[in-house]
């Protein structure tokens, strides 16, 4: 499903009419978050987390942060919840043992970068990674879980989109409302173009430093110039993934836009595949979809893999140094 239009409009009678249920909902999220830590890592925890439901870009920014950890000779180690897969761990991710419906298909990319590990219990999941060897741990998603201490909290936001209409669910796209949330935030990672990142910062005061960072495709020694396709995504917002593709010169012939973390079927690639064909255009898919393909299309799709690239990256590598020295 798609995100109602009214929670990205700044005045919706929906919205008033919800706003109720969404003061309801910030409380119970008030009432879980002011829990105290169930476990204090002896390594550097890092969170990524958001306000708003939904993708904003948190999982290549865990990738980022990994790569940085990586060349400050850090082992970082990822915790997820596995959210859409079926085991609920604590688990390390092995690529080669596990799929996207065992561990959900974030994990399942992370994994290609670092360890990764899947629990429904974070306190519990950490633990088996600290005993691992982890030298710090990165928490994908979990702001809003108080399992762990925290050592540094990124709030990652869609520049492009901010916070909507500012209202919490279901009245908004929030989890908590922007002030609570970003009181409890070291920082704010806005992700979009040098200009939505400009934006974003100008339309309000935030309490925290807010960073930027731009998603770049990973050309690979492939141009995708006049290239004749037929993209498909079920992300957070499958429009950003189209005009990514047209913006390296993509012929887009068919747009399919699917839900978040969509079961890709043998039943819908094949539909997919035939139009296609009847197209004469090339399938291609993003890099987190790519690992739900069912075996038999994954030699039949293209991806266009993206990596985060930060504003300031020595401002991000002294924070990171700095945690790592109060932890050492």
């Amino acid at each position: 499903m798609q995100p109602p239009g009214f929670w990205f409009r700044p005045r919706s009678a929906w919205a008033s009419i919800l706003a109720p249920l969404g003061t309801l909902y910030a409380a119970m999220t008030a009432r879980r978050v002011a829990q105290a830590p169930r476990y204090a890592p002896e390594v550097p925890v890092i969170c990524v987390g958001n306000l708003n439901i939904g993708g904003t870009g948190k999982t290549p920014t865990v990738i980022a942060l990994v790569q940085a950890l990586q060349s400050m000779g850090v082992q970082a180690h990822v915790l997820s919840r596995g959210y859409g897969g079926r085991l609920k761990g604590p688990v390390q991710v092995v690529e080669r043992q596990h799929n996207a419906a065992d561990v959900g298909d974030e994990p399942l990319l992370m994994a290609a970068f670092a360890p990764v590990w899947v629990g429904r219990d974070r306190a519990a999941t950490a633990r088996r990674a600290v005993a691992a060897g982890a030298q710090a741990l990165i928490l994908d998603d979990g702001f809003q879980d108080p399992a762990l201490r925290k050592d540094l909290s990124l709030v990652v936001v869609d520049a492009a989109l901010g916070f909507g209409n500012g209202r919490v669910l279901p009245a908004g796209p929030l989890r908590e409302p922007v002030a609570t949330g970003s009181a409890r935030a070291d920082s704010i990672l806005a992700i979009g173009t040098p200009e939505q990142i400009a934006s974003f910062r100008a339309a309000r005061d935030h309490p925290v430093p807010v960073i930027g960072g731009t998603l770049q495709p990973l050309a690979m020694g492939l141009s995708w110039s006049g290239q004749r396709v037929l993209a498909f995504a079920g992300i957070g917002r499958p429009e950003k993934f189209f005009a990514t593709l047209r913006a390296e010169g993509a012929v887009l012939l068919r747009a399919e836009a699917l839900a978040d973390h969509q079961p890709l079927s043998d039943a819908l690639m094949a539909r997919l595949e035939l139009e296609a064909k009847a197209l004469g255009a090339q399938m291609v898919t993003t890099e987190k979809d790519s690992v739900r393909l069912p075996r038999r299309f994954r030699q039949k799709v293209m991806t266009l893999p993206v990596r985060l690239e930060w504003q300031d990256a020595q401002a991000i590598r002294a924070v990171l140094a700095d945690i790592l020295q109060d932890r050492g």
